[in-house]
Formats: structure tokens, sequence, C-alpha cells
């Protein structure tokens, strides 16, 4: 293995070597010389490499090489904005290879492995690196391209994966996210503006109109009914409790307030989950409740939620669906997540386990799945994200109302948004995060020291940006 690892790093030496100094198409024809054609390049050592390494006969340390390389490439392209040399970088691979006729094993093996590598899945990720570019009508383009970060989040997650490949993956969702976000925001904002009859704007969602309603929605459930405050109460509540009393204490917090329109949802998750949680870590009822029986209850909540094989829909998710009411479990998995702060990149990972089992369904027919992942985006950004939005009341009125009353005559109401952003200092460690299965769920984040803080705003009709540099210490 030693062995392997040596001819491995001479090939990652020279990618990184000429990747910072050539022009792309002669990096890019450097390594289809060595992946793809098969001839002598500049250099003979990483050739040699190559051919050490498929001689090992290990081909998943050939797919793991490779798909380092390209992602050293990505990085390094993606950093200098060099979007046409990443699409050719995978064109490549589509290209009919000019394989020359040979007797020899090692490069039969090579042409083999190769091809197994452009069909398989390590390859379908490197895509969602392109997705982005893709200037096609948006009417054209795959449903599941509006939901791209969270596809993006097991890369990242799974530490098998190559650090630049689990770097890239990151930084992608990460511009993603921020880029909903801010549209979501001048969405907002210019849809409430007298120019918006002539001119709409561009609505960063399927759900249309609709979506300015789901807003005002969310944002209308405040006060000492805010999902963030019943959490803090919840969380208040259960401290030093046992964690079969914590079991019960969880079933009543995420039942309470839900939409009692919506009673057969209600009752089917009343009972539903009332089961689940009974027989979960039986062991440990005597217990007193910490903080990682809370991250492993919630993360088993989540499984039982959305998908508890990692592969197909749970019975539970496709059941609550079913009643068509998709934003009462939205508002069920918020509820956990403002409980579990360390387990919203467990609920990406099962909600890109959901997108990758209906993403070959026309988007028609699966709308009841497309619906709810539009409103689980808009209602995480809103309130899981470093997003913050206000309801104006735009009649003029002496009387208090409560946020029933707003919930039943959201139309006098104009919503205005803030987002702040976070800018981390570049030399802050990596963020390590470990999803284990059944039994653990670790999340571990490096420390950050708290800085000086400062503020710039931008002020357009109906949204607020700022900027804050304030960073603060993280503590698990």
């Amino acid at each position: 293995m030693p062995k392997i690892q040596r001819a491995q790093q001479t090939v990652y030496t020279f990618l990184l070597g000429i990747v910072k100094k050539w022009p792309p198409e002669e990096v890019l024809l450097e390594f289809k010389r060595l992946f793809l054609y098969n001839v002598d390049g500049v250099t003979s050592s990483a050739i040699d490499a190559i051919y050490e390494i498929v001689f090992a006969n290990d081909q998943a340390e050939f797919c793991n090489t490779l798909k380092r390389c390209c992602y050293i490439l990505v990085n390094n392209w993606d950093a200098s904005r060099q979007v046409s040399s990443i699409k050719e970088l995978l064109a490549a691979f589509e290209e009919e290879l000019p394989f020359r006729e040979t007797a020899s094993p090692t490069l039969k093996r090579l042409k083999q492995w190769v091809d197994s590598f452009r069909r398989s899945q390590d390859f379908d990720d490197l895509k969602l690196f392109v997705a982005r570019y893709d200037r096609q009508a948006e009417e054209d383009a795959p449903w599941a391209n509006r939901f791209t970060s969270y596809l993006l989040v097991p890369q990242y997650i799974n530490l098998k994966n190559p650090v630049e490949q689990r770097e890239a993956a990151r930084a992608l969702a990460k511009q993603l996210r921020h880029q909903f976000k801010v549209d979501l925001a001048m969405y907002v904002a210019r849809s409430q503006s007298a120019q918006s009859v002539e001119q709409p704007p561009d609505n960063p969602t399927a759900l249309g109109d609709d979506v300015l309603r789901l807003i005002k929605t969310v944002v209308a459930k405040r006060g000492n009914y805010s999902y963030l405050s019943l959490s803090n109460i919840f969380l208040e509540q259960v401290k030093n409790v046992s964690f079969e009393e914590f079991k019960q204490s969880l079933h009543k917090y995420l039942i309470f307030s839900a939409d009692q329109r919506d009673s057969e949802f209600v009752q089917a998750l009343k009972e539903r989950l009332a089961d689940k949680l009974d027989n979960l870590y039986k062991d440990y009822e005597s217990q007193q409740v910490n903080d990682a029986l809370i991250l492993r209850t919630s993360n088993r909540v989540i499984d039982f939620l959305t998908t508890e094989n990692r592969q197909e829909p749970s019975s539970l998710f496709v059941l609550l669906l079913s009643q068509g009411n998709p934003m009462t479990l939205v508002v069920t998995l918020l509820k956990l997540i403002l409980i579990s702060r360390n387990s919203r990149l467990y609920l990406e990972a099962r909600i890109a386990d959901l997108i990758h089992y209906y993403e070959n369904l026309p988007e028609k027919e699966c709308w009841w799945v497309v619906n709810f992942l539009e409103i689980f985006n808009v209602t995480f950004t809103i309130y899981a994200e470093n997003v913050q939005y206000n309801l104006i009341h735009m009649e003029p009125s002496g009387k208090k109302r409560s946020w029933q009353d707003e919930l039943a005559n959201l139309d006098a109401y104009r919503v205005f948004s803030q987002l702040r952003l976070y800018r981390r200092d570049e030399n802050e460690a990596d963020e390590v995060v470990k999803v284990l299965d059944d039994d653990e769920a670790v999340v571990s984040l490096s420390p950050e020291k708290a800085m000086a803080r400062s503020t710039v705003s931008t002020r357009l009709p109906g949204v607020i940006l700022e900027v804050d540099e304030e960073i603060t210490e993280i503590q698990v």
C-alpha cells in the first residue's frame, strides 16, 4: 500500500504544480495524456506512477486517484473562474477515447477502469459542479438541479472522499445557499413594489405567487408561540430529566401547536411517532438526558420522518405527505433542528437521499415531493439561516393583533427581509463533520474566536442587506 500511495502522491504533486502555472488547455491535455490517451507527456514519472497504480490491480484505489485528480483541477479552475475548462474536463470523458489496440493487460485494465468511472456515482457527483453553469432554459433543466446545495451535502460530510472533493462540495453548497437567500430576499422586495405589475421579478422557487404567502405564514408565527421560543422553553424544561421523560416531552413538543386543520396528519404523526420513540434506546431510559442523547434521538426522528434506510422514503414520510399538507411536516423537522442544531447537516443529507430517490421521475409525477422540498427550502432559509424577515402592517389600525389574527389577514401585511452575512477567517481550521450509523452521530466543529464586529448596510426598497463580520465561539 505505501508503494501505491507514493505513486498517487507523484500524480497529485505533478497536477498541482502545473495547474498553478500552465494555461488550462495545456493542463487538460496533460490530464488526457495521463488517464485517457495513455501516451507520454511532459513528465514520464507521472505516467509511470499511473501504470504503477493500475499494475497493483486495485480498482478502488485507481478510482480514488482519478477522482482526486479531477477535483484538484476543478478547485483550482473554479478559484480562477475558468468555467469553460471545468466543462471541458467533464466533456473529455464523453469523447471517443483514442485507445490504440494493445496486448498489454495493464492498458486494457486502465481503459476498463476509466469507462467504469465514467458510469459511476462519483462521476455523477462531479457533474454537480458544472450544473450551476448550465445556461439551459429553466424549464428544460431537471427539477433536482434546484436543490443542488442539498445533493452536495453527502459529498462533504463523507470523510472517505478526498479533501479536495469535500472542500469543493462545501464551497459550492455554501455559494448556492447564499445565492438562494439573496434571490429570495430580492424577490420579496420587488414583488411588493409597484413595478412588479409591469415587470414581474424572478422567482427563485417553483411555488409561484404562493411563496409570498408562505413567507408571511412562517414569519407571522412569532412572539411566545414562535418556533424559536418554543424550542427554548422545551430545552429549559428537559434539563436534568431522565431520557424516558425526555422522549415523552419531545413527542408533546413536536405535536404542540401543529395546524389542527390538518387533523389527519396530526393524528398520524401522534400515533406513529409515539411508537417509534417508545422503542428508541430503551437501555438509556433511566439515564439523565444529555446533549449526545438529544443529538442521537433527533437524528433518529429525522430518519423516521424522511428515510430510514437512506435509499427510499420512510413509510411515515409517504403517509404524512399523502395527507396533502407538507408545511406541517416541514415545521416538525424545523422544530427538531431548533433543539438540536448539530442535526442540521444530518437532515440535509437525508433530504439528499429523498431527492436521489425521486430525481428520475418527471416533476409532474412527483410534484407532491417537489412541493415539499420547495417549502422546506424556503422555510429553513427564513428560520434556520442567518436571515431575518419581518411583517409590517400596512393598514392603519390602533388595535394590537395576535399572530392568529395575522394569519387570517396576511394580505394587509408586507414582508421585509434582512440578511446577515458572516465572514470567516481565511485561516480557520476546516469543519470536520462525522455522521455515523445508528448508535452514533457526531458533529465536530472547529472552535472560532470572537472577533471585532463591523456592519455595512445597503438598503434597497423592501430589503436590507447587512454584512456582519462577527464570529462567535461555537461549543459542542
